[in-house]
């Protein structure tokens, strides 16, 4: 039925995140996650906001993603909090089960440096909320080669097949994916946690009225 698409829901709630990270490696307890931002939003309401720099002793972010993420020593001292305590207010809306978590390539990165910050903190394994979650890179790729979710596949089995999916001219960074939706976005700002989620959250509500989920 067109009405149980989730472009007409209006009281669905989503969390929108995105963490930044010392590097790419996904299993390193070394790649620590050192901002962690989202947004809890309903309809147009904004429910909650966060934007926490995370305080570990022993960070070394590489000379990539500092130039890229704008990181500096100084910005950091300044900045870092808590990772328990900003863990456990992110998890609140995490796993809640009424909450659809939403990022960019959260199912191909940002999952599993969640799970760092949960193995940093002495915390077990728990991805339990995983199948809620909405990946706007999948999307954009769906979107682009017109690849519908079948009736008889769960979204998460469809989105990580697309997951898998590369094509070499196929672009779906979220810098493309706000030039196709005629987003207006400071190129300058991209790959800021808090920047990039708000960024997504527009296309993400684009995104929902040119594919059925």
């Amino acid at each position: 039925m067109k009405e149980s698409l989730l472009r007409f829901n209006k009281d669905q709630k989503y969390l929108i995140f995105d963490y930044e990270t010392c590097h790419l490696n996904l299993v390193s307890e070394d790649n620590k996650p050192w901002q962690l931002a989202y947004r809890l939003i309903q309809g147009d309401r904004l429910l909650d906001e966060a934007d926490h720099w995370l305080y570990w002793e022993d960070l070394h972010v590489s000379e990539g993603a500092a130039r890229v993420t704008g990181w500096t020593k100084t910005k950091y001292k300044k900045n870092a909090k808590d990772p328990a305590k900003a863990l456990d207010a992110f998890e609140e809306h995490l796993y809640d089960k009424d909450v659809i978590p939403v990022g960019h390539n959260i199912l191909g990165f940002d999952v599993y440096i969640h799970n760092i910050h949960r193995k940093l903190l002495k915390r077990k394994t728990d991805y339990s909320y995983i199948h809620r979650c909405i990946d706007t890179v999948c999307l954009g790729k769906a979107i682009k080669k017109e690849i519908k979710l079948p009736k008889e596949e769960n979204r998460l089995a469809w989105q990580y097949r697309l997951t898998n999916f590369i094509e070499r001219k196929l672009k779906v960074n979220l810098k493309q994916c706000c030039k196709d939706y005629g987003i207006t976005f400071n190129a300058n700002k991209l790959h800021n946690a808090l920047y990039d989620i708000k960024m997504n959250e527009e296309v993400f509500k684009k995104m929902l009225w040119d594919i059925e989920i």
